[in-house]
C-alpha cells in the first residue's frame, strides 16, 4: 500500500509542475492591460497622419516620425539604445544626372525617345566598333543559353527584353533570369563591358534628373555600362536583319551575331547624400541584461505621390504603434518593480518598403551581440483583417512565420503563451518560405534569420483591400484586434525576456536566398 502511494506520488509530480508552468503571472497581465485602444488610436492617428506625409525614405514626414517615437521613448524612461542616442543612422546616396549622350555611326541619338541610360551607370564614355547581337540574353544553365556561341568579353552586347513565350525559367524573382537583374548578371559574367537592351515601349518617362536614393555608394563588381533603346536604334545598329526585330525573336528568325558599328556611350552624374535612422529604447534587464530580445517594426511607408499621400496605416504604422504600447508596458512593469530579466530593445527601423534598409544595416552594423539576441520579434501589419482569409475567426486571429526555422524551442514557446493569455487562432498559412507571396523574405524580421537569429513574424494578410493604397488610413483600423495582436507579442517577449536559458539554435536555416 505505501508502495503504491509512493508511485502515484511521483506521478503526480510532473503534473503539479505542468499546472504550476500554465499558471498566468499576474504582473504581465497587468502590464498588458496597459496596452488600450484609446492609446493605439492615439499613437496610429498621429504617426499615419497628414503631418508625416506617408513617411517616405527619405523625407521629413519620416524624421518626424521618427522624432515622435523618439520623444515616446524618453517620456517613458527607456535608455538610448546606440550609445547614448536613440538613432542608429545610416547613409543614403541618389544620382543626379547630368547628361546622356548615344551616337551611332556619327548620328546623334535623343534621349528618351530613343534611349535612355540605366540609373546606376557610371560616368563614363565609351566607343565601340561593333555589337554582339545575343537574342534575348538569357543565360540558364542546361535550359538556355543565348551566349553559347558567342564572345563578348570586352565587348558591347545587344539584347531584348521578355523572353520566348516556351521558356520556362529555372528561377522566379528578382534575379530569374529572364528579367533585367538576371540578365545583367549573365552578361557581367561572360566580361561584357556595356549592354544596350531592346524596349518597345519608347518614348519613356525621362530618367534624367534624380535617380533613387539607396543605401549603397558603390557596388563590389561594376555593372555593365547600361543603355535602354528603341526597336528603331536596333535597326540602325543591325540594318535588315533589325527590321521587327522583336517579331523575328519570337518567331526564332533573328540571327545572333556580331554586327559592325560606330557607337559612342557617355554618361555622367553626381551623387548626393541624405540619411535615415532606425530608432532604438532599452528597457534594461537585471540578471541577465546583457542578453537581448528584439522587438521590431518598421515606421516608414511609400510616402507622397505627387499630392497624394500613402498614410500606411496598417503597414506599418500599426507594427509601430504595437511598439510603443509594448514599450510603455515594460517600462510601466519595470518601474514597479518586475523589470524583465534580460533587456528589451524596442526597434523601429525605417527603408523597410525599399528594400529593408534599417534592419540590413542594422544586421551588418549590430549594436548589441547578435549571439546574444535570443530572439526578434517582428511585427508588421497587424490591425486589419485578411479579405481573402474565409476559413476560422477573423477577428481572432494572426499569422505567424518563421517561428520553426531556427528554434525547436520557439513554437513550443510561441504557442503555449497564446493558450495561456491570448487564446488566438494562429494561422501559420505563410509559413512556408518557397509560398508564392514569400512572406518570409519581405520583412525586417530577415535580416535577423539570416544573421542566425531565432524570429516570429506577426502578420495580418493584408496584400488586398488597400494594401499599398492612399486608402490605408487610421479609420479602417480594427483597434481591439490589433491590441490583442499587440498583447499577444507582449506575453511571447515576457516569456523570452525571463526563461532562464536563451532559446537554442538547433536547426540549420535552409532556405533560399531573399532574391
Amino acid at each position: 500500500m505505501l508502495q503504491k502511494f509512493i508511485t502515484c506520488l511521483f506521478l503526480s509530480i510532473p503534473l503539479f509542475t505542468l499546472a504550476q508552468k500554465q499558471k498566468k503571472d499576474k504582473s504581465a497581465v497587468t502590464a498588458a492591460a496597459t496596452i488600450t485602444v484609446e492609446d493605439m488610436k492615439r499613437h496610429l492617428y498621429t504617426i499615419a497622419g497628414k503631418e508625416m506625409e506617408g513617411r517616405d525614405t527619405p523625407s521629413p514626414g519620416l524624421e518626424k516620425a521618427a522624432t515622435y517615437i523618439e520623444n515616446h521613448f524618453k517620456s517613458l524612461g527607456l535608455v538610448p539604445g546606440n550609445n547614448g542616442s536613440y538613432r542608429q543612422t545610416y547613409p543614403l546616396y541618389k544620382d543626379s544626372v547630368l547628361g546622356a549622350a548615344m551616337k551611332i555611326n556619327g548620328t546623334a541619338l535623343e534621349l528618351n525617345k530613343d534611349f535612355q541610360p540605366q540609373s546606376n551607370n557610371y560616368s563614363a564614355e565609351m566607343r565601340f566598333s561593333e555589337v554582339v547581337f545575343a537574342g534575348y540574353g538569357i543565360s540558364d544553365g542546361t535550359i538556355r543559353d543565348d551566349y553559347k556561341d558567342l564572345k563578348v568579353a570586352g565587348k558591347l552586347v545587344l539584347i531584348a527584353d521578355g523572353a520566348p513565350a516556351d521558356y520556362k525559367p529555372s528561377q522566379t524573382g528578382f534575379m530569374s533570369p529572364a528579367n533585367a537583374a538576371g540578365k545583367m548578371n549573365a552578361a557581367m559574367s561572360r566580361g561584357a563591358v556595356a549592354v544596350l537592351i531592346i524596349y518597345n515601349n519608347y518614348p519613356r518617362k525621362s530618367m534624367t534628373s534624380n535617380t533613387s536614393w539607396s543605401p549603397s555608394s558603390y557596388k563590389a563588381s561594376l555593372p555593365p555600362f547600361t543603355f535602354t533603346i528603341a526597336p528603331s536604334v536596333a535597326e540602325n545598329i543591325m540594318g535588315e536583319d533589325g527590321k521587327n526585330i522583336m517579331d523575328k525573336l519570337k518567331s526564332g528568325t533573328a540571327v545572333l551575331k556580331n554586327y559592325p558599328a560606330e557607337i559612342d556611350l557617355a554618361y555622367s552624374k553626381i551623387t548626393k547624400t541624405n540619411s535615415a535612422s532606425n530608432v532604438l529604447g532599452i528597457v534594461e534587464g537585471t540578471d541577465l541584461k546583457d542578453e537581448y530580445v528584439f522587438i521590431t517594426a518598421h515606421y516608414d511607408h511609400l510616402g507622397k505621390r505627387d499630392t497624394v499621400i500613402y498614410y500606411g496605416a496598417d503597414d506599418d504604422g500599426s507594427g509601430t504603434t504595437g511598439i510603443l504600447e509594448m514599450a510603455e508596458a515594460f517600462a510601466k512593469a519595470k518601474q514597479a518593480g518586475k523589470g524583465p530579466r534580460r533587456s528589451i530593445v524596442f526597434m523601429t527601423v525605417s527603408g523597410e518598403e525599399k528594400g529593408l534598409w534599417g534592419s540590413g544595416y542594422y544586421g551588418n552594423h549590430p549594436i548589441f551581440p547578435l549571439e546574444k539576441t535570443t530572439v526578434d520579434l517582428n511585427i508588421d501589419m497587424i490591425g486589419r483583417s485578411d479579405s481573402s482569409r474565409h476559413q476560422g475567426d477573423s477577428l481572432n486571429y494572426v499569422y505567424v512565420v518563421g517561428d520553426d526555422k531556427i528554434s525547436t524551442d520557439l513554437k513550443i514557446i510561441s504557442e503555449r503563451v497564446n493558450k495561456l493569455y491570448t487564446k488566438m487562432e494562429l494561422d501559420y498559412k505563410f509559413n512556408d518560405p518557397n509560398d508564392r507571396n514569400r512572406i518570409y523574405f519581405r520583412s525586417d524580421h530577415y535580416n535577423f534569420a539570416e544573421k542566425g537569429v531565432p524570429i516570429i513574424f506577426y502578420y495580418d494578410g493584408m496584400l488586398k483591400a488597400d494594401y499599398h493604397r492612399p486608402t490605408d488610413t487610421p479609420d479602417k483600423i480594427n483597434y481591439p484586434l490589433m491590441v490583442k495582436r499587440t498583447q499577444l507579442v507582449f506575453y511571447t517577449a515576457w516569456d523570452m525576456a525571463n526563461r532562464n536559458e536563451m532559446l537554442k539554435r538547433d536547426l540549420k536555416l535552409e532556405i533560399p536566398k531573399r532574391f
